[in-house]
């Protein structure tokens, strides 16, 4: 069984009781905290004179709690989402804007652009029954044999 924190005598080396958040920060938490410093003075959150003084103090900081008080003022930052989502997202939104303006639902039907879709559809449509048409009756490398058409 392990002791309460505050019974436990602390390692050496370990600077916690001076420093009330005794964790050290790393190179690559400096290096988010100075992102997110960046994504703030694009959305206008700061001047480009407080940035640059934060960040001098970025690469100043030695702990975890240091960092936080440079970035405390801001708004976090949303979660990155993973994955497929914003793949799938992003494509469909695409392809709903191309429809639209495609399609004149911006205002600027035209008939060259109806033409345009109808010959699209068109090739569609005739690739999809080529292809039924090749797969129901196969594919094959035997030539016209089982047709009967070179036959006397």
């Amino acid at each position: 069984m392990t002791e309460p924190a505050e019974r436990r005598p602390a390692p050496p080396g370990d600077n916690s009781a001076t420093t009330p958040e005794g964790v050290r920060c790393s190179d690559a938490e400096r290096a988010e905290t100075e992102a997110a410093l960046h994504v703030a003075v694009g959305e206008g959150r700061l001047t480009m004179a407080e940035v640059e003084d934060r960040i001098t103090r970025v690469y100043a900081a030695r702990y975890r709690h240091e960092l936080a008080a440079i970035t405390a003022d801001l708004p976090p930052a949303p979660e990155a989402v993973t994955g497929w989502r914003p793949i799938v997202s992003a494509a469909s939104r695409q392809v709903s804007t191309d429809l639209s303006a495609l399609l004149g639902r911006d205002g600027t039907v035209s008939a060259r652009r109806r033409l345009t879709i109808a010959l699209v559809t068109l090739a569609l449509v005739l690739a999809a029954v080529a292809l039924l048409v090749l797969a129901l009756h196969g594919i094959g490398g035997e030539g016209f044999e089982h047709h009967e058409l070179g036959r006397e």
